[in-house]
């Protein structure tokens, strides 16, 4: 049966008439007492209402609020009678009141009934196009609705992926995090090293001139003390920034870890027993022995202080392979093998937040004056610049453990060990008929190392920039040896050194770094008639540097 339409028109014998004139066209209709049953009817399926003007003296608001109702898809057909004896045109004047009512349609009387079955007619072909769109409407609802379950399907399948590539934007961006701090850092540590050059130098100059005075050589004791521990400060921050020399060496871990077991158990007191798990068939690594001590060392002290009453020190070696899936998350870190060193204890653990800022230089939970916050900072900074990586793992009341991967040694078995370094022998006597060319952009650090030297007897060229240095090396005057920072303005040391070599074959080169970001050198990298110091540097210590290399013993 067809949706009706519904009729309300009080009006003497307009309800009977309307049914029966839309009767003769097929059109079915329910005719409504009221307005409170219309509004009753609108929660069905219907075709059209018809209703009288004077149906709508009282209770238009109801009605109004009864189509509103409607859901979206539908915008019901509205025949408004007007009342009889009205004009067309008043009626057209009240019509900002019936537009009240939505989709309305304005009949006159006296009304024929061939228009009142064209308007129902119109208005049945607008409702059937309403149904459509409701069942189009209600197929795409069914399409979504399956969309949606094979989206949900798949997002379940896509959350472990998800997952981990959250983990690796995290980890980039920690990492990148990290090499920001570490650029500043090393910044900072270069331009303290010069600063402290200066300081230390002084002091030990004006130490070597007091004598009888014990209580200023207390004092300038106590001066230069403080400042070797300013010193030992920069390092860590450079070790951090992945700025320090290294002396890397075919290494095997098991035989470092068994030689240390018993500084380490030491270290820790007799409440913590310290338990090796040495893994047979060991690779060897590449990487600094004394670094690898330092952390070990660091690491076995850390986890003292998280057990207070005692505990499990684990120090554990193995094979590892890391994979995409682990240099994704991890970020910047290359696939490959490694061997592994794993430091654990069953201590006090970190929550997340100390966790997350763990590697951090400064860093640190311990009360003000028992710690730095440069121990882990240091081990990770020598992880990354070894080519290698460090991982904290940590539960709050479940311990912490420290995972160092180092690249696995490739060359042959047994290879790769260090030739000792003779040390500097003090200055046997002073020399005057030798020249050194000084270069260090720092005018207070040339100033010293200037005086230092002429102190010994030697005759001093200064540079102040590459430029001037390069005019002298250029022109006849003798040079018996080439002293030079590494980071200069415009020019990195390694690069005047290479132009000093190609002018002057056979010219000897001192380096003093304070570790600049863009012209740090290995050790190994050093040619043969090559040093290396580190600032800040001892007064005594280039002097005996100098006169080393001038002697020719130097390696």
């Amino acid at each position: 049966m067809a949706d009706p339409i519904l009729v309300l028109a009080p009006d003497g014998r307009d309800a009977e008439v309307i049914r029966l004139v839309l009767d003769e066209v097929g059109l079915a209709t329910r005719v409504c007492a009221d307005l409170r049953m219309l509004c009753h009817g609108l929660a069905g399926d219907v075709t059209a209402v018809i209703l009288s003007e004077s149906a709508l003296a009282s209770g238009m608001d109801e009605l109004v609020a009864c189509l509103e109702a409607q859901p979206p898809w539908s915008d019901l057909p509205i025949l408004v009678l007007t009342a009889r004896g009205q004009r067309s045109s008043a009626a057209r004047g009240r019509w900002a009141l019936f537009q009240r009512l939505g989709n309305v349609t304005l009949l006159d009387r006296p009304l024929h009934a061939e228009t009142l079955q064209s308007a129902a007619q119109s208005a049945a072909r607008t409702r059937l196009r309403q149904y459509r769109t409701r069942t189009h409407l209600a197929h795409i609802e069914q399409a979504n609705d399956q969309l949606e379950r094979r989206v949900e399907e798949r997002t379940r399948a896509l959350q472990s992926e998800m997952q981990e590539r959250r983990k690796a934007e995290e980890a980039l961006h920690q990492a990148q995090k990290m090499e920001a701090v570490g650029q500043l850092t090393g910044g900072i540590a270069h331009d303290f090293n010069n600063l402290l050059q200066v300081m230390l130098g002084n002091l030990h100059m004006v130490q070597g001139k007091l004598s009888g005075d014990d209580t200023l050589q207390r004092h300038v004791a106590m001066a230069i003390a403080a400042g070797d521990r300013a010193a030992a400060l920069t390092r860590h921050l450079l070790a951090f920034a992945r700025r320090q020399p290294l002396a890397p060496r075919n290494l095997d871990l098991n035989a470092l870890v068994t030689a240390m077991t018993g500084l380490l158990q030491r270290s820790v007191g007799e409440s913590i027993r310290v338990e090796p798990v040495l893994a047979a068939g060991l690779w060897r690594t590449w990487a600094d022995a004394n670094q690898v001590e330092s952390a070990l060392l660091n690491l076995a002290i850390n986890a003292r202080d998280a057990m207070p009453n005692g505990g499990l020190l684990r120090v554990e070696t193995g094979n590892a392979v890391l994979d995409e899936t682990f240099s994704e998350r991890e970020a910047d870190v290359l696939p490959g093998q490694y061997v592994m060193i794993r430091v654990t204890d069953t201590g006090f653990g970190m929550p997340p937040d100390v966790l997350e800022r763990a590697f951090e230089p400064f860093f640190t939970t311990k009360p003000i004056g028992q710690g730095t916050g440069l121990g882990l900072s240091q081990l990770y900074g020598f992880a990354r610049q070894s080519g290698g990586h460090a991982v904290i793992q940590s539960e709050p009341g479940r311990g912490t453990a420290v995972s160092l991967y180092l690249p696995r040694y490739d060359g042959a078995a047994g290879g790769g060990e260090p030739a000792a370094i003779p040390q500097p022998a003090p200055p046997a006597h002073r020399r005057n008929h030798e020249t050194i060319l000084v270069v260090e952009d720092e005018a207070l650090v040339l100033m010293l190392w200037t005086e230092a030297l002429e102190s010994q007897g030697y005759h001093v060229l200064q540079a102040a920039e590459p430029e001037a240095a390069i005019t002298i090396l250029e022109s006849d005057t003798p040079i018996d040896l080439l002293v030079t920072d590494v980071g200069l303005p415009g020019m990195t040391g390694r690069d005047l050194a290479s132009l000093a070599r190609r002018l002057r074959p056979d010219l000897k080169v001192l380096f003093v770094t304070g570790y600049a970001h863009y012209a740090a050198l290995e050790p190994e990298s050093l040619q043969l008639g090559t040093r290396m110091l580190s600032k800040p540097v001892g007064v005594d210590s280039l002097q005996s540097t100098v006169r080393t290399m001038l002697d020719g013993t130097a390696p």
